[in-house]
């Protein structure tokens, strides 16, 4: 009979599959600001000569960003098969694990389509959108692994708040990413741009920066109105990072957009995204909802 996973151990190799989607998004950022994009030429393989070639710079550097693509593959592919190992088995850990499979193997064919295209910014938007997909979904699995219960049941009205400030913040992220493919780091000297002058999708992802910190403050003067006072944290983190967020962009901005502080910027934008989605995990479902899920759990 196969050896039982404990709960305990499940959560830490969900966590480790968590941590390696956020490091991958940061190697990505390197190559793109070291300007390393076409370090390899080809793809699956590097280039015409070799599988795997850190002979220049620029190659080691995309080449290190593909290898890694491996870790992260590896430790996704073992949160589904541990959770087929769990002492009692989880069909929702399993689906979000399968969901990370999937995405992953997404990510691979999009980055031969970004290299294939010569790092064409439409595909090296949808490369970090998915990204973004990837780290909510990992976050997620690990806050079901963990089996500690955090959502609250709220009203109709903060669950509003908290859908609209998660649309706007996706709308920033989604801005940010035009301003990135109008912007001056594509990877390449030679990579193509979008034909979008940088100061207005600069200006544009702007307002809907500071659109969403007033969605925010909005939300936390409703919270802290009423009963709800756990969610104080999950917001001001939130608030935080959104202000951090936006005064690295604006500075960034004014200073002609230096890598370093564009790495900042995605880290930051990491950093918020999954500040959003735990937000969304604490405060956006219903008492109808979290009991129903309870109740999943107790009848397995």
């Amino acid at each position: 009979m196969a050896r039982r996973l404990s709960d305990k151990r499940y959560a830490w190799i969900t966590r480790a599959a968590l941590t390696s989607l956020v490091i991958i998004v940061i190697t990505g950022a390197a190559v793109r600001l070291t300007g390393s994009g076409l370090g390899c030429s080809d793809w699956p393989r590097c280039n015409d000569e070799k599988f795997v070639d850190v002979s220049s710079f620029h190659g080691a550097i995309e080449q290190l960003n593909r290898l890694f693509t491996g870790v992260v593959t590896v430790l996704v592919m073992a949160s589904v098969l541990a959770a087929r190992f769990l002492v009692e088995r989880r069909r929702d850990l399993e689906r979000l694990a399968w969901l990370l499979v999937l995405g992953v193997i997404g990510q691979i064919v999009l980055g031969g389509v970004v290299v294939l295209t010569d790092l064409n910014p439409v595909a090296n938007q949808g490369h970090f959108l998915l990204s973004m997909f990837l780290v909510a979904t990992g976050l997620i699995l690990v806050k079901k692994a963990s089996g500690r219960e955090t959502s609250i049941a709220t009203t109709v009205r903060i669950r509003r708040l908290v859908r609209l400030v998660a649309a706007l913040a996706g709308t920033a992220i989604v801005t940010g990413t035009v301003v990135t493919g109008a912007g001056p780091h594509a990877g390449d000297e030679k990579a193509p741009r979008l034909d979008v002058a940088i100061t207005t999708a600069a200006r544009i992802h702007g307002i809907a920066v500071f659109t969403t910190l007033v969605a925010i403050v909005v939300l936390l003067v409703a919270i802290r109105r009423s009963s709800f006072g756990t969610l104080h944290s999950a917001i001001e983190v939130l608030l935080v990072l959104g202000v951090l967020q936006a005064t690295v962009g604006y500075v960034q901005y004014f200073n002609d957009i230096p890598a370093a502080l564009v790495g900042s910027h995605i880290a930051l934008a990491t950093a918020f995204f999954l500040a959003i989605v735990n937000l969304w995990w604490v405060a956006g479902r219903s008492r109808n909802q979290i009991e129903a899920e309870r109740a999943a759990i107790v009848s397995r």
